[in-house]
């Protein structure tokens, strides 16, 4: 089996080699020429799979190592009789480490407290589910929007999404669906920006466009009083610079970018190949222990505490500031950031000592997910 990898998978090829022979290729400039002989695909978010790339090739399975799948042309792949998976919650908790680190900002700047405050939560899968327990533990009033969870189980936890806006933060976890009666391009769209109260909070983690960017600045520069974090962000890797100008923390598509993280999501295609293919899965990553990992946050209240703590763990000034250092060449940098990312690791390795009850509680749920 010849096996083709996007190069920047974590541990991608030492798990695929095992099972057949690798080529590792750049994910953004991938062509159908270089898949000649290629039996299985392994990609991220930055390579469309779709007919043009697979035409004439005999690719017969396609994985992704990300929760999204809107880069898969799932209609083509099915007609072709192509196996294709993503990897649904693998950087879960990276991410809600990622909102978590943006809240203890925010509330830094409002005298280290987010007391009174309502957190929207639009779109509770994997991610949303887990940010709104974190919310509940830190005693954060949540509305939560997801229409798909809401037909199915039919109860009384979620709004409307006119409703959600109401919130003092807005947190978007949805998927990328352009059309149908769950779209969210531009689920944030202009009329919807324009009508936002003064002070309200967007932070964006999910696709960059399902908020309208354009109209995101347009409001901002007519001094609409808004302030945005995003993560993601519209024609990526060109993204609108002047946007980020005016954003307050501002991330090249890396919330999810624990180590942790990228190696779910490798297994997660490594154990789905084995199994389409019949092969007993055999590979098991072993990631580095975390050094100098204990973190006393003793005396200290509750959100002073939690910066403290992500000022070890994650400190997301950081990521913020090596996107800003390109200024007018970003779009040329902006992959060479993901991918010589720095190593990240998730809470749970570390051991901290608190004598906040909520803060402990948080610790605790955050080392069983």
């Amino acid at each position: 089996m010849k096996i083709t990898i996007d190069k920047n998978i974590t541990y991608g090829e030492e798990a695929f080699s095992q099972v057949g022979d690798v080529q590792t290729v750049d994910g953004r400039h991938l062509t159908n020429g270089m898949l000649f002989g290629t039996d299985a695909l392994i990609v991220r978010s930055v390579t469309d799979v779709n007919e043009m790339l697979l035409k004439n090739t005999p690719v017969k399975f396609v994985a992704t190592a990300t929760i999204g799948t809107d880069h898969l042309d799932k209609e083509f792949l099915q007609s072709a009789g192509i196996k294709y998976i993503s990897s649904p919650g693998c950087n879960s908790t990276a991410v809600t480490e990622y909102i978590l680190a943006l809240l203890s900002n925010i509330a830094n700047k409002h005298e280290n407290t987010l007391v009174g405050k309502k957190l929207g939560i639009i779109g509770v899968g994997n991610i949303g589910r887990k940010v709104a327990e974190c919310a509940r533990i830190l005693g954060i009033e949540t509305i939560l929007n997801d229409p798909p969870r809401e037909r199915i189980e039919n109860n009384n936890i979620f709004s409307s999404l006119e409703e959600t806006l109401e919130a003092d933060i807005l947190t978007f976890h949805t998927p990328m669906n352009r059309g149908g009666k769950d779209n969210t391009f531009h689920l944030l769209d202009e009329s919807k920006i324009f009508r936002l109260a003064p002070g309200k909070i967007i932070i964006n983690a999910s696709r960059g466009a399902v908020i309208d960017n354009l109209a995101l600045l347009n409001a901002k520069k007519e001094g609409q009083n808004i302030d945005f974090f995003l993560d993601v962000w519209e024609n990526e890797p060109g993204i609108n610079q002047e946007l980020l100008k005016y954003t307050q923390i501002g991330t090249p598509h890396i919330a999810g970018y624990s180590l942790e993280g990228k190696i779910n999501g490798t297994k997660i295609c490594y154990d789905a190949f084995c199994e389409f293919t019949g092969k007993r899965p055999e590979w098991k990553p072993v990631l580095p222990p975390v050094e100098n990992n204990i973190i006393d946050v003793t005396g200290l209240t509750l959100y002073p505490a939690l910066k403290k703590i992500f000022d070890v763990v994650y400190n997301i000034d950081e990521d913020d500031k090596n996107l800003r250092a390109y200024g007018s060449n970003i779009a040329s940098h902006f992959d060479t950031l993901r991918k010589n990312y720095r190593v990240r690791r998730e809470l749970k390795n570390y051991d901290i000592f608190s004598n906040d009850d909520k803060l402990v509680n948080l610790i605790n749920y955050l080392k069983t997910i």
